[in-house]
């Protein structure tokens, strides 16, 4: 039994779907065909019920996935053991470097499981998808993410500051109430940007805000720091890796948190998800 085979059966059995298994293995599918069915032979069991148009696991496919999981999370660990060099880990993340993401980047390199960080910009929607197709090894969210094409595990949480210009009533206090804040005055980035963290922060309003979305991160600043009256909100680390000298944070009083997630793909390994997370929680 070869550990590429299993490989191969953990990348169907997540996909259901062979010609998308090929995709990410980047692969022609009767070469995935072809070894699920050596694998089958080998065990003498039948993994996968397949017609022209559904692909399930059997009740032995599913014990015998768990159990491939396992094993290849195994492999991994000997070769780092024996002295492997580091693997590259694809990550992805906003534009914005943080002090956190700098913190976890060296806990990487240089923890049981080296690895060599590769940090890849996407937005937020083509993050997930990257992390569901095997394109990155794990990417960073902020905000409430429902998902069963991944896993998801909160790593840390963060305070959310309003951000107002140079001339808000609000700039140079040392904290402010959400409801003492104009709701007229509140730009947000369209939803599309970064759903996850759009849905969070309109959670924390006390009202619905009136004005309709201001683009992009970048035009939100802008707004904000042209408009005495504009305000936005932003987690606290976000901003730090923001630099604009025409807005100005201001913590919230009471404090409201937001949680940021790794999220990887079902096949990554129980072990190596833990380290992920670790990396970057407190």
């Amino acid at each position: 039994m070869e550990l590429r085979a299993l490989h191969y059966f953990v990348t169907v059995a997540e996909e259901l779907h062979f010609g998308r298994a090929a995709q990410r293995l980047r692969i022609v599918q009767p070469a995935v065909s072809q070894q699920i069915a050596r694998l089958e032979r080998e065990l003498g069991v039948r993994l996968l019920h397949r017609t022209s148009r559904t692909v399930r696991l059997t009740p032995a496919g599913e014990r015998v996935l768990a159990a491939a999981r396992e094993t290849l999370a195994a492999a991994a660990r000997v070769r780092v053991v024996a002295g492997e060099p580091a693997t590259t880990l694809r990550i992805g993340v906003a534009s914005c470097v943080t002090p956190r993401l700098d913190r976890a980047l060296a806990r990487l390199r240089d923890g049981e499981r080296p690895a060599e960080p590769e940090l890849v910009n996407l937005p937020v929607t083509a993050r997930l998808d990257a992390v569901r197709d095997g394109e990155l090894d794990l990417a960073l969210v902020r905000g409430v993410i429902t998902s069963t094409e991944t896993t998801v595990v909160r790593a840390w949480s963060e305070p959310l500051h309003a951000v107002v210009s140079g001339e808000h009533a609000a700039a140079g206090k040392p904290a402010i109430s959400l409801r003492d804040l104009d709701p007229h005055g509140l730009r947000l980035p369209a939803r599309h940007t970064d759903p996850p963290l759009h849905d969070a922060i309109l959670a924390a309003l006390p009202v619905a805000p009136p004005r309709p979305p201001a683009g992009d991160l970048l035009n939100v600043l802008y707004e904000v720091g042209r408009d005495p009256e504009g305000w936005t909100l932003l987690p606290a680390e976000q901003l730090a890796g923001t630099r604009s000298e025409r807005v100005l944070q201001v913590p919230l009083d009471p404090p409201v948190t937001i949680d940021g997630h790794v999220v990887t793909s079902l096949a990554t390994p129980t072990s190596c998800v833990a380290s992920y997370v670790a990396a970057f929680a407190e």
